[in-house]
């Protein structure tokens, strides 16, 4: 279906027939196709993982994958567009939805059975948003989730005219940025999937929160491309700290006949609050400018990893028995 939206987007732009009312109402199909597609995603990493100990390499290797492809993507984007205008971009998009529809279907799980009975669909929801939200670890780490896509991941909405308007730049300058974002995601990812424990990992969403915030705050304050490429790879760099250390956590703590719903909530803060966050930018940048939206949004991502680190003594006194109960962490203090 995601290949499908893409290859109609791109029939309707190399025919000139696109209009900003096509590119919403495709852009709502997308957004219902990623509301099934990702929290699946999320819930089947578990699935494919043999001995419980390579969980949180492999949920940081995914987030690698995925959000590195995010960053890198639009940056690819901008050369393409550049180079061979917007409806040849998004055929190519459509494309590459082959290539995962091939690696799926050549997968061969073991079908797992489930212990949990099924209910009706609102029952399992109040189920888990009184789960999800009645235990302060996970409630936490979604919330300063929530808080930096809302205001903070939505930076890519205004990029565009931060590279044109303020570096005097064109779609290659657009490019450069998110290159960069992505090159700073792809480290953090990297260093994260080396990880042997989930310890410390509530430290590492604080200072990502903190990192990503400062380093929005500060791209509001250059106006030359080099300073903003470099800034914009450390806004990649505490992004995907966060990102990638919350999916980690949640995976971990999460009962497992809840870890679908618990994913949709992941899902919801990651990805449902960025268009709403989009809004807001755009908003604020036309009203106020781009640099003083990205000022704004940054600070609101660096207070969020504040009050996040605060409550850090209280989060892991809830979590130590779960991960404990687990195996994940030894029963005695080491």
């Amino acid at each position: 279906m995601a290949a499908a939206q893409a290859f109609v987007l791109a029939a309707l732009t190399l025919s000139h027939l696109v209009t900003p009312g096509v590119i919403i109402a495709l852009s709502f199909v997308l957004g219902l196709v990623n509301a099934f597609d990702m929290p699946g995603r999320q819930a089947f990493v578990i699935q494919m993982i043999e001995d419980p100990a390579d969980l949180g390499n492999a949920i940081a290797l995914n987030s690698l994958l995925v959000n590195g492809a995010r960053l890198v993507g639009p940056a690819l984007a901008g050369v393409l567009i550049a180079e061979l205008g917007e409806g040849v971009c998004f055929a190519l998009n459509g494309a590459s939805y082959l290539a995962v529809i091939i690696a799926l279907l050549a997968m061969r799980i073991v079908k797992r059975s489930s212990a949990r009975v099924s209910q009706t669909v609102l029952k399992d929801l109040r189920e888990g948003f009184a789960y999800a939200f009645g235990f302060p670890p996970i409630r936490d780490v979604l919330g300063a989730l929530a808080l930096s896509s809302l205001m903070g991941m939505s930076f890519v909405t205004v990029m565009p005219v931060f590279a044109g308007e303020v570096l005097g730049g064109s779609s290659r300058t657009l490019g450069l940025l998110l290159g960069a974002t992505g090159l700073g995601a792809v480290s953090a990812g990297t260093v994260l999937a080396a990880r042997r424990t989930v310890r410390g990992l509530g430290r590492v969403i604080a200072a990502g929160a903190a990192v990503f915030g400062a380093a929005l705050c500060a791209e509001g304050f250059v106006h030359t491309v080099t300073p903003a490429v470099l800034v914009m790879a450390v806004v990649g760099l505490g992004m995907m700290l966060q990102i990638a250390s919350s999916n980690t956590i949640l995976q971990t703590l999460v009962d497992d006949d809840k870890r679908g719903r618990v994913m949709s909530l992941y899902a919801m803060a990651f990805l449902g609050m960025t268009p709403f966050g989009s809004l807001i930018a755009g908003a604020l940048a036309e009203t106020i400018g781009v640099q003083p939206a990205l000022r704004i949004s940054g600070l609101c991502c660096l207070i969020g990893g504040i009050i996040f680190a605060l409550r850090l003594p209280v989060l892991r006194r809830l979590s130590r028995p779960i991960y404990v109960r687990k195996g994940i962490i030894p029963g005695v203090e080491g």
